[in-house]
């Protein structure tokens, strides 16, 4: 895998990565930044709780679960001395579907946390991550 990341100005910097997509990357005024995108740690908590909810996702489908959503709603702590690294994540996953079985929710949660979720697996090298679930019936 690889990425790119061209400075654009001040603390502003594009990130593109080698499939084509691209974000912006920016600091908050204080740092110097214009606020045009998200900082770099929110991205890293985004793109832990995207590969999460993948796999949770992909699990359940696989375990022929009617799932029409799910949300996982991420909330971190972290150091208040540098380097601020994140010292705690919680992801509460919020899954909506017919006829779910929340032993299999729970299971996908379980296997993405320990066996699949290559983001989360590496982070909890270092942080304390906590998950848990709710289970919604669809409309």
């Amino acid at each position: 895998m690889k990425a790119r990341i061209k400075w654009v100005e001040n603390v502003c910097f594009m990130g593109e990565s080698e499939t084509g997509h691209a974000v912006v990357l920016d600091g908050a005024p204080e740092a110097g930044g214009r606020n045009l995108g998200m900082r770099p740690m929110e991205m890293l908590l985004i793109g832990m709780g995207a590969c999460t909810s993948f796999d949770v996702v992909t699990i359940l489908k696989k375990s022929r679960q009617n799932v029409v959503d799910c949300v996982a709603e991420m909330e971190a702590e972290r150091a208040d001395e540098v380097p601020k690294v994140f010292t705690k994540i919680h992801v509460h996953f919020v899954v909506t579907g017919k006829d779910l079985n929340p032993a299999q929710v729970e299971r996908a949660v379980k296997l993405s946390a320990e066996k699949y979720c290559s983001a989360s697996i590496m982070l909890s090298k270092s942080v304390a991550i906590t998950h848990d679930f709710e289970v919604l019936p669809a409309n």
